[in-house]
């Protein structure tokens, strides 16, 4: 299983300054999240930043990095020129995993890469199953249908699919029924290098402009996105101050648990 792991790390955050710089015990988080992910069996992890600062912190550790420019409108952009500029062929995998997210199980970026080869569709993502009606209701949560083969059918910030006889729009509180088809949408990604040439080239769609979820374009141009449910639970990503203080408790215990064995 041949893949590659590109880690998207921009210097600027509103909530969070420097966020790929900020210390997690010790480390800056991008090094946090590229240990990470050579845990994987990745045959490559480069980092992919526009700002120098990055590079020259990880510098020092060996660390691959790619230079790209700094007016990507995503991190699927920078991801396709990093292929482009390291010349990756149209059929190579590349699984992209976010530059703030320093707890993501290797086992999962496995799983993402494995899943592409063995579906045979051009892009894979990761579902959780969804357990309350609050989650469900939160626009800040992605939901995502799945058809057959674990194919994408939608995905949305609306509670769907939508449970006829027995939801009520007032009623937004409590457990969903077990073994129910709500899905959360994780948000890592896999892709055939052709899907993201492709990527930067179609226009944002009206799906995607209403939502503003990135992967509809794929979708409304009729390219296949494998869904399944992660191998693993994916703690959250850092966003906030909050976030901050929780990973860096989780990673001081874990060092902890270490030091007893």
């Amino acid at each position: 299983m041949e893949f590659v792991v590109i880690v998207p790390a921009r210097f600027g955050a509103t909530r969070l300054p420097g966020k790929p710089l900020l210390d997690l015990g010790g480390r800056s988080m991008i090094e946090q999240v590229w240990r990470q992910a050579r845990r994987s069996r990745a045959s490559r992890v480069i980092v992919a930043t526009d700002d120098e600062r990055i590079r020259q912190v990880l510098a020092p550790l060996g660390a691959e990095v790619c230079m790209t420019r700094a007016d990507h409108p995503s991190g699927t952009d920078r991801l396709q020129e990093v292929a482009a500029q390291l010349n990756l062929a149209a059929d190579s995998v590349v699984v992209n995993v976010q530059g703030d997210e320093p707890l993501m199980p290797p086992e999962v970026i496995d799983q993402l890469a494995s899943n592409l080869l063995h579906s045979g569709m051009p892009m894979a993502t990761l579902a959780a199953p969804l357990t309350h009606r609050e989650q469900l209701f939160d626009p800040n949560v992605v939901k995502v249908v799945t058809g057959t083969a674990g194919r994408a059918l939608y995905f949305s910030r609306a509670p769907v699919p939508w449970q006829r006889d027995d939801f009520d729009p007032a009623d937004q509180v409590g457990r969903l029924p077990p073994g129910g088809p709500w899905l959360r949408h994780v948000g890592v990604y896999a892709y055939r290098v052709s899907l993201l040439n492709d990527f930067v080239r179609w226009p944002r769609g009206n799906l995607e402009h209403t939502e503003e979820l990135e992967q509809l374009r794929v979708l409304e141009q009729g390219a296949d996105i494998h869904v399944a449910p992660a191998c693993a639970p994916i703690p959250p990503g850092v966003d906030t101050p909050a976030d901050l203080e929780r990973v860096r408790a989780l990673l001081a215990a874990d060092e902890e648990k270490k030091e007893t064995w």
